[in-house]
């Protein structure tokens, strides 16, 4: 019965965000065309935080935010471009993303709070033109109809989120067998096109299966003061409209346990393609499911580096552990020195002694 109401909540939320993405007639175009991310090879430098500090180093690629029904550049994203990062440490992938904007946050209530969401290509022929472009209506799509068209999404909308806080995968809505996340939904969902979008694990019968959500991520706004960690009774967490920038943080396994084409596969040295599509409340007016903004009107190129091709890349190096280093070859070196010195004096002091036998000591004493 849990089970049943979990899959029926998430279908309701799934359906009303279908129309998000729903396109008519031709597909748009826009100036600029498709562009790159850059996932370089840094092991052991990410934290999944929300926090950008540990990010400094690495190349962000920007996108203007335009409308993705209507991808013009006079109806773009007031608060600027997006600034989108990617790492990977050769078993999992890291994501980060910059937009400006000042602060916005109601609790419960996500779409008065900004969103964000990553689009991943999953079958060869899925477009990123009606998320993935199978042509079945609600109802009669299926694996097999709509083989190829996959597509995998992760949605994070932070109405339920606390900043700084992990969301995404939990033992929980995993030993359910879904993409769900009850506490901050943080979703992992595939789909063939806007009006047949499930989470992973639900969907047509005979896609039904035993899947998990393989996202974590966080959140933060530059505005917030309080680093030692926020509980919920704080909230809103920050002050209304403080001008700032949003950081939202993920990671996912670059390779995962799916079996059903719902999950993308990232291969280090192979390109993949990404979208990335953002909602805010502008003038602190409610977004509605078709109000987003996209990164691009086609699919953009998501580049994971091998190790080999980053020679240029050194992780900073420890002075602590240097200044440590050369103290002790100091000492030991003067530690050497004078084990010759002694060494030598002791020699020398024994060749120049003489040897005086016991018996000849006695003889001495008793003459006395």
């Amino acid at each position: 019965m849990m089970r049943l109401l979990v899959v029926l909540a998430a279908a309701a939320v799934l359906l009303a965000a279908s129309t998000a993405h729903e396109h008519h007639g031709e597909a748009p175009t826009c100036s600029g065309g498709s562009g790159h991310v850059l996932a370089e090879f840094r092991p052991g430098e990410i934290t999944v935080d929300g926090h950008s500090n540990d990010w400094d180093g690495v190349e962000a690629s920007e996108f203007a935010l335009l409308p993705a029904l209507d991808p013009d550049e006079d109806k773009a994203y007031s608060g600027g471009k997006v600034a989108v990062k990617a790492v990977h440490d050769g078993v999992n992938i890291f994501f980060m993303m910059q937009v400006d904007g000042a602060y916005a946050y109601s609790k419960g209530e996500s779409s008065k709070c900004p969103s964000v969401a990553l689009m991943f290509q999953v079958g060869d022929k899925a477009t990123y033109y009606n998320m993935g472009g199978c042509k079945d209506l609600q109802g009669s799509c299926t694996s097999k109809s709509c083989k190829g068209y996959e597509v995998d999404i992760m949605h994070f909308e932070i109405g339920n989120a606390i900043p700084g806080r992990l969301y995404g995968g939990n033992h929980i809505d995993n030993a359910v067998g879904n993409g769900g996340d009850r506490f901050g939904h943080l979703v992992d969902i595939y789909a063939w096109n806007p009006h047949c979008r499930f989470l992973d694990g639900v969907g047509p019968k005979e896609n039904n299966s035993n899947a998990q959500n393989d996202w974590h991520g966080a959140w933060w706004h530059s505005s917030l003061t309080v680093h030692s960690g926020f509980v919920d009774d704080d909230n809103p967490y920050g002050k209304q409209d403080e001008k700032g920038t949003y950081y939202f943080e993920f990671s996912r396994p670059l390779r995962t346990m799916d079996q059903f084409q719902q999950d993308a596969q990232f291969t280090i040295g192979q390109p993949s393609n990404m979208a990335v599509a953002f909602w805010y409340p502008t003038d602190g007016k409610e977004w509605s499911d078709s109000e987003h903004y996209s990164a691009s009107c086609n699919w953009l190129i998501l580049d994971i580096q091998p190790s080999s091709e980053v020679a240029y890349y050194h992780p900073a190096p420890n002075r602590s552990w240097d200044a440590a280093t050369a103290f002790a070859l100091l000492l030991s070196v003067a530690a050497i020195c004078l084990s010759i010195f002694v060494g030598y004096q002791v020699n020398k002091n024994r060749s120049t002694a003489q040897f005086t036998p016991l018996e000849q000591i006695q003889f001495a004493e008793e003459r006395r």
